[in-house]
C-alpha cells in the first residue's frame, strides 16, 4: 500500500531536486506491483516517494541489490542532522574569523573604531560606530591583554573552530563517529554557556544553549547513540524496515 501523500511531502521534495530513484526487480510477483502502464508509456513506483515515475527503471537484479534510499523517519532525521551540521559549519566560521581578528589586530595602538573607519569606508559612511558594540568592547579587552596572552585565545579559537568544522563534515556526511563527537563536543561546552548565562542572560546566549541542549538529546535518541533503544542494530533494522521494496515484498503475494 502507498504511503498517503500527506506524509512523504519531505521525500516528495527531495524527488523533485534530485529526481526519482527506480528499481525492477528479478522477483516477479514483486516487480507486478511496482510497475504499471500508461497511454504514454512504462512506469515504475519511486523508491524513496513511491510515486510513479515515467520510463525504464534506473537499475535491475535482485531485491536486495536494490538501492538503500532514505526515506520517511530516516530522510527527516538527515534534513534535521544536516541543519545542526550547517550550524556548525557557521559557528567555525565566526570562530575563525574571530581568531583572524584577534591575530590581525595583536599589535593595533588604535581603537578598533579607528581600525574599522580606516579599512571599512563603507562603514564609515553609514555611520555605524562599532566601539558602542558590546562585542567590540569584548574584543577590545582582550587585545589589551599580553601577547602571550593573545596567542593563547588565537589557538583556542582556531581550535574550537576546527572541531566545530570536524562536527560539521561528521554530521553532514551521517558519520557515526561524528554523531558521538558533536554530542560528547557540545557536552563539554554546555558548563561554559551555563556558566555565561549566570553572568547575563541574552537572546543569543538562550539560543545558542537552546540548539545544543535539543541537539544533544535528538542525536542521543534519533540516532540511539551510546546503546539507548537498542543502539546501532535497532537503528540499522529501523532504516532497513522503512526501504520500499521490503515493505512491498512483504505485501506481496506469496511472502
Amino acid at each position: 500500500m502507498a504511503t498517503p501523500r500527506g506524509t512523504r511531502r519531505w521525500e516528495l521534495l527531495v524527488c523533485a531536486f534530485v529526481g526519482h530513484v527506480t528499481f525492477e526487480p528479478d522477483d516477479e510477483p514483486l516487480a507486478k506491483r511496482l510497475h504499471g502502464t500508461t497511454g504514454v508509456g512504462e512506469v515504475w513506483r519511486c523508491l524513496r516517494c513511491g510515486d510513479f515515475a515515467l520510463g525504464p527503471a534506473h537499475g535491475t537484479g535482485h531485491p536486495d541489490e536494490a538501492p538503500q534510499i532514505v526515506r520517511g523517519k530516516a530522510l527527516r532525521q538527515r534534513l534535521i542532522v544536516r541543519f545542526l551540521a550547517v550550524e556548525r559549519l557557521i559557528r567555525a566560521v565566526l570562530l575563525a574569523l574571530a581568531a583572524w581578528g584577534v591575530w590581525t589586530f595583536r599589535n593595533a595602538q588604535v581603537s578598533l573604531q579607528a581600525a574599522f573607519d580606516r579599512d571599512l569606508p563603507l562603514l564609515r559612511a553609514s555611520g555605524i560606530r562599532v566601539d558602542q558594540m558590546t562585542v567590540v568592547h569584548s574584543l577590545e579587552k582582550a587585545l589589551a591583554a599580553a601577547p602571550s596572552t593573545l596567542a593563547l585565545i588565537v589557538v583556542g579559537l582556531a581550535a574550537y573552530a576546527l572541531l566545530e568544522l570536524v562536527e560539521a563534515v561528521g554530521l553532514w556526511l551521517e558519520q557515526r563517529w561524528g554523531e558521538y563527537l558533536a554530542v560528547v563536543a557540545t557536552s563539554v561546552f554546555l558548563p561554559l554557556e551555563i556558566y555565561d548565562l549566570t553572568n547575563g542572560v541574552t537572546v543569543t546566549r538562550v539560543l545558542a544553549f537552546t540548539i545544543n541542549v535539543a541537539a544533544i538529546v535528538y542525536l542521543l535518541f534519533s540516532k540511539r547513540l551510546f546503546g539507548l533503544r537498542g543502539g546501532r542494530a535497532a537503528y540499522d533494522a529501523e532504516r532497513r524496515g522503512e526501504q520500499l521494496l521490503d515493505l512491498e515484498r512483504a505485501a506481496a503475494p506469496g511472502h
